[in-house]
C-alpha cells in the first residue's frame, strides 16, 4: 500500500473546506439542494476526483479514463461544485443554467447529455451499481484497465437491483470494479436502521462474493485514501473479487445544525442559515 503524504492530506483537507462552502453558496443561489448527502460525501468525492482517481478535468472522454458513477443523483451539486474548481464552469454560469426552462444544463440529478464530466444520468435510485457492473463487463471485453468506481446511498442500497448486481459482480468476479457506500445511517424520511435496516451489510456484501473496506470515518480525506490505496491493482484479464467500501460518514458533515438530521436531506437554505453553515464548517474543519 502506497504512505500517504500528509502535505497532501492537509492540502486536500483545505480542499474539502473549499468544495463545502462553494457547495453551501451554490444551493442557496439555486434555491434548493440535498445537503445532507451532498456535505457527507464531500472527503470521498475529493479524495477520488483530486487525487486517486486517472482522470483528467480537460479530457473528459479519454477512452481509457476511470469511470465515476454517482448512483445518488441527487447529491451531483457536490460533483457540479467540483467541476467549477476544476476550472470547468463558473458558479454564475451554473446559476444561470440550472434547471432553467430553455437553457438548462445543470439539473438536481446528473444529466450526461449536458454535462460531459457526468458517466451516467442518474435519478431513479438503484441503478448505478447495475450500469456499473456492464461498464466493467465493458472493460474486460475491450481489454482496458479503466476502473469502475460506483457510489450508492444506504438508503438507496434497500433497493433490490443493488443485490442482483451484486451478484453479478461477484460472479463475473470484477476485479475493476469498486462500490462505494456512502452510509451517512439517514435517509428522507429518517435514520435507515428504522425505515429498512440494511445492516449487516459487511456480512451481506461478502457473501455474495465481494471484498469489503470499512472506512471508521468517512469524513476523514486520509481515510479514505487509505481506503482506495488498498484496492487492488487494475488487471482486466484478472478475475478476481471487486471491492466493496462501507465508507461511514455523518449526513450534513461540518453545518452543525444539518448533522443527522433527516430533515436536511432536500431543501433550500435561507440567507441566516447560510451565514452559520459557513460559520460552522470554518469552525468544524479539520485540524491536524
Amino acid at each position: 500500500m502506497a504512505t500517504i503524504d500528509m502535505n497532501r492530506v492537509k492540502e486536500l483537507d483545505d480542499k474539502c473546506l473549499k468544495i463545502r462552502k462553494d457547495l453551501l453558496n451554490f444551493i442557496y443561489r439555486i434555491g434548493m439542494g440535498h445537503l445532507g448527502g451532498e456535505l457527507s460525501i464531500v472527503e470521498m468525492a475529493v479524495a477520488l476526483y483530486y487525487e486517486y482517481m486517472n482522470w483528467d478535468p480537460k479530457d473528459v472522454k479519454n477512452p481509457d479514463r476511470d469511470r465515476f458513477l454517482l448512483s445518488k443523483g441527487h447529491c451531483s451539486e457536490t460533483l457540479y461544485t467540483i467541476f467549477q474548481d476544476m476550472g470547468n464552469y463558473t458558479m454564475d454560469y451554473m446559476v444561470e443554467h440550472f434547471e432553467t426552462l430553455d437553457t438548462a444544463k445543470f439539473g438536481m440529478h446528473s444529466n450526461r447529455k449536458y454535462v460531459p464530466e457526468i458517466e451516467i444520468s442518474a435519478g431513479s435510485l438503484g441503478h448505478g451499481l447495475p450500469i456499473a457492473v456492464g461498464y466493467a463487463l465493458g472493460a474486460r471485453y475491450q481489454k482496458k484497465n479503466y476502473r469502475v468506481i460506483v457510489m450508492v446511498g444506504d438508503g438507496e442500497f434497500q433497493e433490490g437491483t443493488n443485490w442482483e448486481a451484486l451478484m453479478a459482480g461477484g460472479h463475473y468476479q470484477l476485479n475493476n470494479l469498486v462500490c462505494i457506500l456512502d452510509k451517512n445511517k439517514v435517509q428522507m424520511t429518517g435514520h435507515t436502521r428504522d425505515v429498512m435496516n440494511i445492516d449487516p451489510v459487511k456480512d451481506k456484501v461478502e457473501a455474495f462474493g465481494w471484498n469489503v473496506i470499512e472506512v471508521e470515518d468517512g469524513n476523514d480525506v486520509k481515510q479514505c485514501l487509505e481506503a482506495l490505496n488498498k484496492i487492488p491493482e487494475r488487471d482486466y484479464a484478472k478475475r478476481s473479487k471487486p471491492t466493496f467500501i462501507i465508507n461511514n460518514t455523518v449526513k450534513g458533515k461540518g453545518v452543525d445544525f444539518m448533522e443527522d438530521n433527516y430533515k436536511w436531506h432536500g431543501g433550500g437554505i435561507a440567507k441566516e442559515q447560510l451565514d452559520e453553515a459557513l460559520a460552522d464548517v470554518e469552525k468544524n474543519r479539520m485540524v491536524r
